[in-house]
């Protein structure tokens, strides 16, 4: 029944969550299950400072922040000022603190011009903390909204973060938020042959995981360099269960807006680095994908990318209408659905290959074997398969850091 109520809670998406308009051209219906409340209340690791400000008091903070890093309508940081503590440095991961850069784009070392305080960028040359970045810091605090996915990059900033703090001797506190695709593990476990910043720990796509329990994991398994473990609280969240689906109350990056993009970007994003747009360049990115190159008889949605500043400034195919698939109105209750690439690529009908890049694809899949099923035409039951040999050791593993109730099989 838990995990019923768990499910039902997605159905409340699209009216929980602020959406944005769609094109004209494909007027979106409504759905009848809009006004399906949510019942449950989670409090996030971040809103329960009486368990962190005296760990903070009296030291010298930093803090990995970005416009997710949200307590009620005020951030973080400013959170943290007003109640005297001393931030001294913020560092900001891919998208930047105020989160106005685009996906890849690289974030500069500036300084937040509402407090006056220096931030470190953490995404572009430099992706780990350097002991001049750390230098006199006492604490780091580490606080960003994740989605749950293995090549979404916020893990790969908390994992070197943890490094950095482990060999500079500085702990560190991760404010948990809850996972929105937490209800669910799927795809095949990263071959460390492929680790990069885009999946650097052996775990399926989705991974089931909250941030604080990943955290535990990285250091528990000694997945840090020279197999360091960090001095590591984990600020747990109150009530949360990996049942517990949830609209999100600020966006993750400018890319995910809500809730049902979230729960598609693990399919969606699949087809990074391929001839079919995952939909940047619109107000519906990952709820939508398409491609110049797909047949109207079968895709019959469409789309026009156009640059978009703060989410996409030059999107695939700007300018070029895009023949696809909406599923804004189909709700995903937990999978990775292969469907949507392996039609894709059996439609496509371009001059050039499907992959703009099998390299990027590699590293974002943790192995070959999207490209070798799709070029040896599996059916998706196969894929499937494929992707599942390792779940069942990956979940015994993960069982050892789990924080709260769990329901997956």
């Amino acid at each position: 029944m838990r995990l019923f109520l768990g499910f039902i809670t997605i159905f409340c998406l699209l009216s929980c969550v602020n959406r944005p308009p769609k094109t004209p051209r494909n007027k979106k219906k409504k759905n009848s299950d809009e006004t399906v409340n949510v019942s449950k209340k989670v409090e996030n690791g971040d809103t329960r400072l009486d368990l962190y400000l005296p760990i903070l008091k009296g030291k010298n903070v930093g803090v990995i922040a970005n416009q997710s890093s949200i307590i009620g309508q005020t951030h973080l940081i400013d959170t943290l000022l007003n109640s005297g503590i001393a931030i001294k440095r913020i560092f900001a991961p891919e998208h930047g603190i105020r989160g106005n850069a685009d996906a890849g784009e690289k974030v500069n070392s500036d300084v937040d011009t509402k407090t006056g305080i220096s931030i470190v960028s953490l995404y572009g040359n430099n992706k780990k903390p350097s002991p001049k970045d750390l230098e006199g810091l006492d604490v780091i605090v580490f606080d960003l909204q994740d989605v749950g996915v293995r090549f979404y990059t916020y893990i790969s900033t908390m994992h070197l973060a943890m490094e950095a703090c482990a060999e500079q001797k500085i702990p560190i506190i991760i404010l948990d938020r809850p996972n929105p695709n937490g209800n669910y593990i799927a795809g095949p476990i990263l071959d460390l042959k492929y680790k990069s910043f885009i999946g650097m720990h052996p775990i399926p796509i989705v991974h089931g995981l909250t941030v604080g329990e990943l955290a535990q994991m990285i250091n528990g398994e000694k997945w840090l360099t020279d197999s360091l473990q960090t001095d590591l609280t984990v600020i747990a969240c109150k009530d949360y269960t990996h049942d517990s689906i949830l609209p999100l109350a600020v966006k993750p990056s400018p890319n995910l807006t809500n809730l049902n993009a979230i729960r598609w970007y693990p399919s969606i994003c699949l087809f990074e680095e391929t001839q079919v747009s995952v939909g940047r360049g619109t107000l519906n990115p990952f709820e939508i994908f398409g491609s110049p190159y797909l047949p109207v008889s079968e895709y019959s949605f469409t789309f026009t990318p156009k640059s978009i500043d703060g989410m996409s400034k030059t999107p695939p195919f700007q300018d070029q209408i895009c023949y696809g698939k909406s599923l804004i109105d189909t709700i995903n209750k937990g999978s990775i659905d292969y469907n949507l690439i392996v039609n894709a690529y059996k439609s496509y009908s371009g001059k050039k290959p499907f992959f703009t890049s099998k390299n990027f694809t590699q590293k974002l899949c943790g192995g070959t074997w999207l490209i070798d099923a799709l070029e040896k035409g599996y059916t998706v039951e196969k894929i499937e398969s494929l992707a599942n040999e390792d779940i069942k050791k990956y979940k015994l593993m993960r069982a050892k850091y789990l924080i709260y109730p769990d329901f997956i099989n």
